[in-house]
Order: structure tokens, then sequence, then C-alpha cells
């Protein structure tokens, strides 16, 4: 039933795409600028991503390269040159990439050295979109186009007229093997940033409409040559790879051999237009449109499918995890710490069947070692703290998302059970370090040289709230999840309440004696008190009692913006890009642009004066967030910045997504309609709504009235209709 709905779906999205009398504007897929937050670099973020020409969770993306080919900054915005197009899995620039290549066309297969094929470019001769990349390279006077599938591309080379014209493909390693047969060109390189065995291989296969007439291998660079084209004249290169085997590659072919370039461009844009076609919002400006869907673009990019397809027509993947080639499904290239908020929650809701088969990944992982990764890319990354796997199979697995066997549910339960006692032992970010600390005093202690301790502290009390809830929807025994429920309050031992905020705390129970809620680092990450103050996501109402009562907690709650963005970064020795941008946003000590601070804005609504979650969501939409190359207020991290402004564009937000509560916050648009997969609508419509109008005066839920600050999963996907009557003027009332 779900494959049907979404294929209906897919058939309107068709015709109104294709209607003559409908602007092509309508599709979601071109209101995307997949160069939105690629105006980036170390010192200061926007974003930190590159313009990905993807399939929706697709193995491969392809992006234009304007740096050094090692660099994680790969594509700079303000370059001027493109040294070639690269097939990229990297989800982050901090991370690195693994496993990729790079193709650039010549006029003059002479020109195939890096320090000569580099051409001028222009963004007023660029098309960036999710199915096609398409940029003029002017040294070369040559156009590339590229259009996606899951596990391949077509690239599509119009030619001057040239003698010697060609291409030049990089295979990004000295250890690398490039070769030629029947014109068809084949290799593998090794090429990577961490996170895999020492047999991982990328192997590819490129294929040519044009005969190749010559080809030599200099280094890792392999030149092919037309022996001249016309003007033009133009040619399609084909190209794929396998994580598995050079058959697996040839077999991955098959997604663009014997199809046009438009073919291949045409079913990309469909399948785009398809997923994002899942929402549809109305009466919003342009540029609230373009944000929304370049946001929806990302949210829908990772985690990325690390699996292929076998000859009789099954899943299978070579798993970074163990070196071997495995049955089953694997999605990679995501870190936990981050989408677990957002991003995740916003698949389970929109697109159930991916998050099914990451749910179906994840146990596939507990076969193939002790640990679920934190950070995956493609196997473990040493990256950010916290068993926040938990709360993604978690909240999968409430929502009655698993189609897992009993051995298989049982299996995935004790492998995370397993990460709460352990460590991984090349790898600490995967399983709990400090647990010893953790489990017998209740915190970890920050003169116990772990760091990041009270952040440690309170992330692991949610992920044991989250392993809590796990065991019942499994329906492990009480004295199985007590434990875990008990040590869901820990966040209590790390709260001071002479500053009523979280503060580290010393082996012998006393609180840290130096302390300053500006100080970024040593007991946190990547944040201060002000930001971790408010991780507890699962007990909201506990931590309003700690803070005094409701009035207590808005106080400090208000704190939070009215306090001046000052920091102390003594623990960095510098002021790292995340203190910039807090700095930059002029919104006190909010720092939208890092993940723990995200949902701070929600909590109003525990607090009984959701009109200021209302106020402050809509600052944060309209100032932090855009389409345009610096659309981001930090790193994107994976869809999960970018989910939060697809959900708090549509009205509400998972504070804690395992609770199925969605707080409701300022509807952006006059309407948006969630298609769900089980064929019920979700509706929200917010009457008088425009910039001034941020305010919710009346709310009904299914025509009748109400003044509740929540709405369940199980409310909308019934298929709720939301009707807000939208005011200048908030209602503290």
């Amino acid at each position: 039933m779900r494959r049907l709905y979404a294929a209906l779906i897919s058939a309107v999205l068709l015709v109104s795409c294709s209607s003559d009398d409908v602007s092509v504007r309508t599709c979601p897929a071109d209101y995307v600028s997949t160069l939105c937050g690629t105006l980036s670099d170390h010192s200061f973020s926007n974003g930190n991503v590159y313009p990905a020409t993807a399939l929706p969770w697709g193995m491969h993306s392809w992006s234009p390269m304007t740096s050094d080919k090692a660099e994680g900054w790969f594509y700079r915005y303000e370059a001027h040159k493109i040294t070639g197009f690269k097939q990229a899995h990297q989800p982050s620039p901090w991370i690195g990439d693994y496993g990729q290549i790079a193709i650039m066309p010549l006029r003059n297969t002479d020109d195939y050295p890096a320090d000569r094929r580099a051409s001028l470019f222009s963004h007023k001769s660029e098309q960036a979109k999710p199915y096609l990349y398409s940029v003029y390279l002017a040294d070369h006077d040559i156009r590339i186009e590229i259009a996606p599938s899951e596990r391949a591309a077509a690239i599509r080379l119009t030619y001057p007229e040239s003698g010697e014209s060609g291409f030049v493909l990089d295979a990004l390693s000295p250890r690398s093997e490039v070769s030629i047969e029947d014109g068809l060109i084949t290799g593998r390189t090794d090429n990577n940033c961490g996170g895999v065995p020492d047999n991982f291989a990328n192997y590819f296969v490129v294929k040519s409409s044009k005969p190749v007439t010559s080809f030599n291998v200099e280094g890792d660079d392999a030149i092919a040559g037309f022996g001249g084209t016309g003007r033009g004249e133009q040619v399609t290169l084909y190209i794929a790879s396998s994580f598995i085997s050079p058959e697996q590659a040839r077999r991955n072919l098959l997604e663009v051999e014997g199809r046009s370039f438009d073919e291949v461009r045409d079913a990309a844009k469909d399948r785009w237009n398809e997923v994002l076609g899942r929402i549809e919002v109305s009466g919003g400006s342009e540029e609230q449109m373009r944000t929304f869907y370049s946001c929806l673009y990302r949210a829908a990019l990772f985690p990325r499918k690390f699996y292929e397809i076998d000859a009789d027509g099954r899943p299978v993947h070579y798993s970074p995890f163990n070196g071997e080639v495995r049955p089953g499904t694997l999605y990679t290239d995501s870190g936990s710490w981050d989408v677990f908020r957002a991003q995740c929650p916003l698949l389970n809701l929109v697109y159930p069947e991916t998050a099914s088969e990451i749910i179906e990944s994840y146990a596939g992982i507990a076969r193939e070692n002790d640990f679920l990764p934190e950070w995956a890319s493609p196997g473990h990354r040493n990256c950010m703290i916290g068993n926040n796997s938990a709360s993604i199979v978690a909240d999968g697995i409430v929502k009655g998302l698993s189609n897992l066997s009993k051995e298989l549910e049982d299996t995935l339960f004790a492998t995370i059970v397993h990460g709460c006692t352990n460590v991984h032992p090349e790898i600490p970010s995967s399983g709990r370090l400090g647990h010893e600390y953790y489990d017998s005093l209740g915190y970890i202690p920050c003169d116990a040289g772990i760091r990041e301790s009270v952040a440690r502290t309170l992330e692991y009390a949610y992920n044991d709230w989250c392993i809590y809830r796990l065991g019942e929807a499994l329906g492990r025994s009480e004295s199985e999840t007590a434990p875990f429920k008990s040590r869901s309050g820990n966040y209590r031992n790390v709260f001071d309440p002479a500053t009523r905020l979280m503060r580290g705390r010393l082996s012998d129970g006393s609180f840290e004696p130096e302390f300053s809620p500006y100080k970024w680092g040593g007991v946190f990450t990547e944040g201060n008190a002000w930001h971790y103050s408010w991780s507890v996501l699962h007990d909201v109402e506990g931590l309003i009692s700690l803070m005094g009562g409701k009035d207590g907690f808005t106080e400090m709650l208000d704190s939070v913006f009215v306090v001046p963005p000052v920091y102390d970064d003594s623990y960095y020795g510098r002021r790292i890009h995340e203190i910039a941008e807090m700095q930059a946003a002029d919104m006190g000590n909010y720092a939208h642009g890092n993940q723990p601070a995200q949902h701070i804005i929600y909590l109003y609504d525990y607090a009984g004066q959701p009109h200021k979650a209302q106020y402050w969501v809509r600052e944060v939409m309209d100032r932090l967030y855009s389409c345009a190359p610096d659309g981001y207020c930090g790193d994107e991290d994976n869809g999960q910045t970018s989910a939060w402004y697809v959900f708090s564009a549509l009205g509400f937000y998972p504070v804690c997504p395992i609770s199925g509560e969605y707080a409701i916050g300022s509807p952006l648009f006059t309407k948006a309609t969630l298609h769900l997969s089980n064929g019920r609508n979700v509706t929200i419509k917010a009457r008088d709504n425009s910039p001034a109008n941020r305010y919710i005066s009346v709310a009904r839920k299914n025509g009748r009235r109400f003044d509740g600050h929540f709405v369940s999963y199980e409310e909308l996907m019934d298929g709720v209709r939301l009707d807000f009557r939208m005011s200048s003027r908030p209602d503290t009332e």
C-alpha cells in the first residue's frame, strides 16, 4: 500500500510538472539550490556543504571541485576555477571523503596535469539542482552536465572543435589501478580518510558514447582521448562504481547504460519531485519556498545507501565493520549526535520506508561487530559523544517502523546494551567513554581525565531513557529496563542549584570551583552551560522543577537570549567557528548553528509561554536561513539543521523524538500538506499569516478549538487537520 501511494504521488507530480499550462517551477525540485550553504571555510561556517547532485539517499553524489583534491573543503563558492568533478561520499568536511574519483573534460589532452586542467567558470553559467549539475568551463570551451542515478551517473560533455579532445579520470590515490579493454575503462581506488578495513576499495567503470582512441596512465591519472571532436559535438560518459567488486560495478552501470542523458536526468528529477512532493507548501514568499525545499533536499540526502543490488535482485553490501560482503541493506555517512534530534524523526514521519531500512541497517551492523557506530563514514569514526544511535533505533521501533525478526531485534538490543558498559577498542566515540564513573557515581567527574564530562552525563541519561523505551517496545522484562529508567534521571547530578545551570562536578561530589557559564568546551561539547543546561529532552518537567518552577525556568530561558554574546574560549585557545557563528547571529548566547541548542526555543511551550517560542522560531527562520550560498548559520550536518527548518516551517517540532510529542511553534506558510505513506494527509492552515503575524491567536484541531501546545504522532498519522489564526500580537494567556 505504501508503494502504491508513493507511485500515485509520483504520477500526480509528473503530470503537473510536464503540463504545458503549468510552470516548471511548480515542481519542488526546481525550487532547490544545491549551492545553499557552500559559502564556508574553516573559520566561519554558513553550512559547510558542497553542491551534491545525487538521488535521495543515493550511494554516490557528484560535485564540482575548486580546491585541492585531498582537502575536506574541496568546493568553495567564491572560487573562480574548477579543477574537476568528483564522485563524492563526504558527509562533512571535518570527516573527509572515501572512495572518491574525479572526471575533468579537456579540449587538449596534453592539459591533464593538475596545475593545467583547472578552468575558469562563473556561477552565471551554472545550474545546481539535485538532479542536474551543469557549468561552462571557459578555458576548455566545454559544457559539462551531470545527472545521477543511485549508484551511477551520466555525464554529457559538449565539446568545441578540437583534434585533441578527451578527459582525465583521477583516481585520487597513488595505489590506484586503471585500465581499458574493448573501450571500457575500469579500475579501483582505495583512498579514504578512515573508517574502513584494509581490504576496502572502490571499483569503478566508465563507458563512453564516443570511442576512446588514445589512453595512457600517468600516476593516478588516466587520460582518454577521442582523436577529435566537432564544435557542439556531445559525448556522454556513463560511470558507475561499487564497493564490492568490479563485476558489481559493471552491474551498477546498468542503472544508466543504454539510456540517453536526458532520460537519466528526467528520471532523477522525477524521483526528487516524488520525494520532495511528500510535503506541499503554499502561501509563502519565493524565498521561503526556495529555502524550504532546499532544506528538505538536504534532509533527504543522508544517511547514504551503502548497499547494492546483486544479480538476483537482492540487497548486498560490503561491510566497513568487518571487511566482508554481507546480505542486506546498509546506510552510512551520518553522525547520530546531530541527526537524532530532527533529521531522523523527519524521515520517520515523512519517509517511513527509508526509516525502516535504516533500522534494518543497524541490525545488520549489530551482526557484524560489537558496537553501533555513533559517527559512520563509512564505518566507525572517532567523532562526537553519546549513544544517540539508541535514540534513532528506539524512535523508529517505538513508532512501529521495524520489520525485523525477533532474533534481529534481540541482537540489536543486546548490541546497544553492550555499548553502555564498553568502549570500542580503537574508536572511543563508539560505546561509552567514562561508563565506569557514570554507573557508579551517577555522573562523570570533571577531574577523571575525561573531557566533555557534563555533556556525556546528560547525553547518557537521555540515551538510557531511549533504551528503557526501546526495551518496553520490544517486550523486555522490567528487570532489564528498570536500571535504564533509573539512570535516565542522572542529569540531576550535574545540575547546580546555586547557578541553576549544569556544571562540572568533582569526584568528591563538589562542583568545580571555577565556573563561567560562558566557557566553551571543557565539560561541554562545542558549547557552554547556557547551551547544555537544556539537554534534558526526556524530562523537561523535571528540569523545570530543578529550576524553581515555570517562572524560574522561563527566567533562565529568557536569559539565553538576553545575555550578551560573550564567550570564554580558553579551553580551545582560539575562537572556534561555532563561537563566531553564535556571535554573528545577534541572539545573545543562543547558538542555533550547533545542534545542542536547536530545541531550546520550543521549551517555552512546556513552561506555558508558547508566544515566546512563536517569536523566536520566526526570528531564526527569517534571519538565519535562506536559499543563498550563506544560507545556514553554522554546520548543516547531514540534514539536521535543515530538518529543524522543515519542521519549524510546518509549525511543530520533536523536542524529544521518542515521546511522540511535537511542540507547536509558528507555521511559516499559509498552507502545508504532508502526504503520509499510509494514504492520509496532515493539513496545516495558518489564516492571516504574514511576516508580522507570527503569533497564534486561535488554534483548532480537526475543527475543534484547542489550547494545548502539542500535537501527537498518533494524531499526525491519523491525518490531522490543524487550523491556526495568526496575529501580530502575542497571546500571553
